[in-house]
């Protein structure tokens, strides 16, 4: 009896993100459909479809930028829809990287970074600054410190937003499309800072239509299509062996 309590307890704890039953309406239209997932810590994740399929809500649900109607989720074994203190500890250990970048253009890029260790996690100015350096130069661009976001090129921004999320010493990063609004010459030096994230053991969940970066990087590839999601497989099986036709049908046009 005891072996199989602590086998459990050991089977939980390696989960970073558990969504049973998950539910989203936007009025009557339903955006996500009886959603169950679970993800285990140092995974990475990375989900695709059509425009409109509930991948970037999806993701927004994890730290509760969109509250559910229906369903649990759990990240870091706190459960999100259990109240606002919660989702206030989750937010806390998850970052989020937007395909806008979403940096204040009136703070230099090392302020952008220090603000909130500072105003949430109550760190001295000198250690977030520290602390910013260093996540700074893990993204390539520590010369960059001092200069305002205007600056910068797309690709560089996108990567001081990492820096930023970086800052605050989550335990899962979330990705909405974060190459979407750069020009393509941008999109590699951005794709290639998450790659290094991966292979350093981050949980990751990725939304993109890169399908090169879900090849080399993903353990699973999500497909989702009209709120549900369709189909979950490792990227060899996933894109040479789809086993659904909306997958396929996918895959057939993004091949194009």
């Amino acid at each position: 009896m005891s072996q199989t309590v602590e086998t459990t307890a050991e089977a939980a704890d390696s989960l970073a993100v558990t969504m049973e039953g998950v539910d989203k309406y936007y009025g009557d239209f339903h955006a996500l459909k009886s959603i169950d997932l679970t993800v285990r810590r140092g995974e990475k994740i990375v989900l695709c479809g059509p425009s409109g399929s509930g991948k970037s809500t999806l993701i927004r649900c994890i730290n509760q930028l969109e509250a559910v109607q229906k369903g649990k989720i759990v990240v870091d074994g706190i459960e999100l829809t259990a109240g606002p203190k919660n989702v206030e500890l989750v937010r806390r250990d998850v970052g989020m990287v937007f395909q806008q970048f979403n940096l204040f253009p009136h703070m230099t890029v090392l302020e952008n970074c220090t603000l909130a260790p500072i105003k949430v996690r109550g760190v001295s100015k000198a250690e977030a600054q520290e602390t910013a350096r260093k996540y700074l130069a893990r993204v390539r661009i520590p010369e960059q410190a001092d200069k305002y976001p205007a600056q910068l090129s797309g690709g560089q921004q996108q990567r001081v937003a990492i820096a930023r999320a970086l800052c605050m010493n989550p335990k899962i990063m979330l990705f909405d499309e974060p190459t979407s609004a750069l020009d393509p010459e941008m999109v590699k030096e951005v794709l290639d800072t998450m790659i290094d994230l991966a292979e350093e053991g981050m949980t990751m969940l990725v939304v993109t239509h890169e399908m090169g970066f879900a090849r080399r990087v993903a353990d699973r590839v999500i497909f989702m299509d009209k709120g549900e999601i369709v189909e979950i497989a490792d990227p060899a099986t996933f894109f040479d062996h789809p086993r659904e036709q909306r997958t396929r049908d996918f895959l057939g046009q993004i091949s194009h």
